[in-house]
């Protein structure tokens, strides 16, 4: 019995060791985030190096779908919509594949991120949008595939890829023009109703002027049609911090009525334990 206890511990151990060793993978991993404009870009891909391979119409034989890069989906994503050879490519997360062909690549925007490599069936329903780019040659050959994001403006940007003797760049154009307005036109109308909300839970929470807390958050329902049970339960509590034990109450009840309509039982059950506690003489 000692004996296979022994052996048993040997082999568990040198499992453990064989586990914890780390080699470098032979495509390894990358990320690339780049703000274009105010839209934010995520690139994650896998790295492969040509080592002495002839790399296209060889390793990626010309004409078929391309992972572009090694193991699992290149992904791309937006933080906003793009527009790509006057098409809308909605914002969110992407396979990106390609088709490399001698003058030119076809690149394409699938919309499935959990395939290892091409997917095992192509739908062309998963395509959210497909474009062809001039192929280039490189004046020297590069060992390592590499994507990257130049040229940028703050209207748009170029998608590079580039492996051995080829070179291709997507444009893509952001709506920075679009987003900077509203954002202008809403710093000049002033503060919104969640703006002041968030100036009174700071001042409460950090024992700040409670009178002005108090303004703030009226200031705050007074902006909304439809009063959301937080905002109540806020000025009651602010209300009971000011000794206003009566005012405190009424509030409470409302955003407990609310709170019970939104069957919110979490703010149900504060509510009700503060009207219980502020009511006692």
């Amino acid at each position: 019995m000692k004996k296979i206890i022994i052996v048993l511990a040997i082999m568990l151990a040198n499992f453990t060791i064989e586990a914890q060793i780390k080699t470098p993978q032979s495509s390894p991993k990358a990320t690339i985030m780049q703000s274009v404009g105010l839209t934010d870009v995520e690139i994650n891909y896998s790295r492969p190096s040509a080592r002495g391979r002839s790399v296209f119409g060889n390793l990626i034989p010309f004409g078929k779908v391309w992972r572009t890069g090694a193991n699992e989906n290149t992904t791309i994503s937006f933080s906003d919509d793009v527009m790509i050879d006057g098409k809308t490519l909605k914002k969110g997360k992407y396979s990106l594949y390609t088709v490399p062909k001698v003058e030119s690549w076809e690149v394409i925007f699938y919309k499935t991120t959990d395939n290892w490599g091409n997917p095992e069936e192509w739908k062309e329903e998963n395509v959210a949008l497909r474009t062809m780019v001039k192929a280039e040659v490189l004046n020297k050959s590069l060992e390592t595939f590499t994507i990257g994001i130049s040229a940028l403006n703050d209207n748009f940007a170029y998608l590079e890829m580039s492996w051995e003797n080829s070179y291709a760049a997507l444009k893509f154009e952001v709506p920075t023009q679009q987003k900077a307005t509203a954002n202008i036109a809403k710093a000049l109308a002033g503060p919104a109703s969640g703006d002041y909300f968030a100036a009174a839970q700071f001042l409460f929470q950090s024992n700040g002027d409670n009178a002005k807390a108090l303004e703030y958050v009226n200031k705050s329902l007074d902006m909304v049609k439809d009063k959301p049970f937080w905002y109540n339960r806020l000025k009651s509590l602010i209300q009971a911090k000011a000794g206003d034990k009566k005012g405190a109450i009424e509030t409470a009840k409302v955003s407990l009525a609310a709170a019970e309509s939104a069957k919110n039982q979490d703010y149900v059950k504060m509510n009700k334990d503060s009207i219980a506690e502020w009511s006692k003489n």
